[in-house]
């Protein structure tokens, strides 16, 4: 086993952590509390031509892989940006997968280079009130009507969708009780946000301010047919393309937060005097911390399995799984344990903390939560019976 990291690897790292530290946590900290979207960084970044990491070279990309593209979320997210600047490019990144698989030609071209260098802004719709995480449930629904389709319905906790000109949007162009299949007559769409057609609305909520999340409201909302992601009802087949890189990247995001809030919680425990000595030098602060240490290094090991597996073309959703469950873990522990080294200032703003630990929180929820995980391994690695 060779756990170097190879030269470009080396260089997308220190690129990236170079860069990123010229955002501090005081531009976090006042982009959070003001929900603005980082505009700064997100052009930085795009300049820099690290949106398009993974995208193929012949649509302006780097062709990367996705161990490349989780070190560098996992480095923005260890800067301090933790899921405020990780989320503002984690679907130029590798959300427009799908698209690169299976979109025509004549999409890519249109979409993909605009996507690189930053232009174009596109949010990911899925999700809906009544279906969660059972995607098979949605009741968006297209109809075709010659060369368009016409789109209604709803969606819920789509990221960026203020900012972003478009969306790939998931819907139903079959109804659930119409289809031979529960995945079957799902239909995938890459398409303007037309503002028209769609209400888009903020959701209040606990943290990662500086990037929105939203309910949609769809109402006649005019699709072109070139619009389309590969064929019609076979959506369903596209997302899951995705799945597995998906939960190496929040993996990746989840482990560079916990080592921000460790990085934190380390510096308060060697700065802060209480009865005249470092609270840092007490077993009660440091072991906490060097646990966390542990737990970080651990779940780093798998992160690099998993998307080794991946780039290589090899079966990977065991270890992908197991790479966010524990990455999210360790990382929100990891800002837990900062946040309780800080005392009482840990819980105020000055110190970042608050917001490392709003931010880690988020990792145990989205895309897909710990327990759903824990049902994947149970049935499809332990063979134990489907809960669900």
């Amino acid at each position: 086993m060779d756990f170097e990291l190879t030269e470009d690897q080396i260089t997308i790292r220190d690129a990236v952590t170079e860069l990123a530290a010229k955002f501090d946590d005081q531009y976090w900290q006042e982009k959070d509390e003001k929900h603005e979207f980082p505009t700064e960084f997100y052009n930085a970044f795009a300049e820099g031509g690290w949106l398009g990491i993974t995208t193929p070279e012949e649509y302006g990309g780097h062709g990367y892989g996705i161990t490349e593209a989780s070190i560098l979320l996992e480095q923005v997210a260890a800067s301090g940006a933790g899921m405020n600047g990780a989320s503002s490019m984690h679907l130029s990144i590798f959300g427009m997968h799908p698209v690169i698989v299976h979109g025509s030609e004549e999409l890519k071209k249109r979409t993909l280079p605009r996507i690189v260098n930053g232009d174009l802004h596109v949010c990911f719709g899925v999700t809906e009130p009544g279906a969660g995480l059972d995607t098979t449930k949605i009741t968006t629904f297209a109809k075709r009507d010659g060369d368009k389709y016409v789109v209604n319905g709803r969606k819920v906790w789509i990221s960026k969708a203020v900012e972003s000109e478009k969306i790939l949007l998931l819907t139903r162009t079959q109804k659930f009780d119409e289809s031979p299949r529960k995945t079957d007559g799902l239909t995938l769409f890459l398409t303007d946000l037309d503002r028209d057609k769609v209400d888009i609305r903020p959701i209040k909520k606990m943290g990662r301010n500086a990037v929105t999340s939203n309910e949609l409201f769809i109402d006649n909302l005019e699709v072109p047919i070139e619009d389309r992601v590969g064929e019609e009802g076979q959506g369903f087949k596209y997302i899951l393309d995705g799945l597995n890189p998906e939960r190496c990247l929040v993996a990746a995001e989840a482990l560079g937060i916990g080592r921000a809030a460790l990085r934190a919680g380390v510096r308060y425990g060697n700065d802060r005097e209480v009865f005249g000595r470092q609270i840092g030098k007490n077993q009660g602060i440091q072991f906490p911390l060097a646990e966390s240490l542990a737990r970080l290094d651990a779940a780093e090991l798998m992160l690099r399995k998993a998307t080794w597996l991946y780039d290589n073309g090899k079966p990977c959703g065991r270890e992908a799984n197991t790479a966010k469950y524990l990455c999210a873990d360790a990382g929100f522990e990891a800002a837990d344990r900062a946040l309780q080294t800080h005392g009482g200032m840990g819980y105020s703003e000055e110190y970042n903390v608050a917001r490392y630990f709003r931010e880690a929180r988020l990792t145990r929820i989205a895309p897909i939560s710990q327990e759903m995980i824990l049902n994947y391994l149970g049935s499809h690695v332990l063979g134990l019976p489907r809960s669900y």
